[in-house]
């Protein structure tokens, strides 16, 4: 059974487990290596801890499985953890995410999908999400900006 709940802050290291696994998965060979070597497994604790507030996780069986955060309008984060890949979480995930953008009072979402990941772009699309285009996203690190890209897609409400 697949439970949505808000993190907690016990909740870090597991989602940065998941997310460093599956950023690497969606990511490697379609960001800059200047990126690639600062997103060590390490550097997702402090992202994780630092977007704890804004993030739900998926739970089975008592187990981070995946977690969405959304920050104002933006759906910045949706990662689910490879053994749960398929089994309709990273669906509820994006589900939440949209119902927490639109509770908010804003009439769209958006989000970044970097441009080589055809499968995450594959899935935004088959969920109603639509591609405006390419753009740079601005990753930071450390005072450093790398730029990304992307596709920006959006969903309105």
């Amino acid at each position: 059974m697949i439970e949505l709940r808000p993190a907690r802050p016990a909740d870090t290291d597991a989602v940065a487990a998941v997310w460093a696994a599956a950023w690497r998965d969606g990511h490697l060979g379609h960001v800059p290596e200047e990126l690639v070597v600062v997103r060590t497994e390490k550097s997702f604790r402090p992202r994780a801890a630092d977007r704890i507030p804004g993030t739900t996780v998926a739970e089975v069986d008592g187990v981070v499985a995946g977690f969405v955060t959304v920050a104002d309008d933006e759906v910045e984060q949706v990662f689910v953890a490879a053994q749960h890949r398929g089994s309709g979480i990273a669906g509820r995930l994006l589900a939440e995410g949209e119902r927490q953008v639109a509770a908010a009072g804003h009439s769209a979402a958006w989000l970044a999908v970097v441009s080589g990941n055809a499968r995450a772009r594959r899935f935004y699309e088959r969920s109603g999400w639509l591609d405006e285009g390419e753009f740079e996203y601005r990753a930071e690190h450390d005072g450093t900006t790398i730029g990304v890209p992307c596709h920006r897609y959006v969903k309105r409400f």
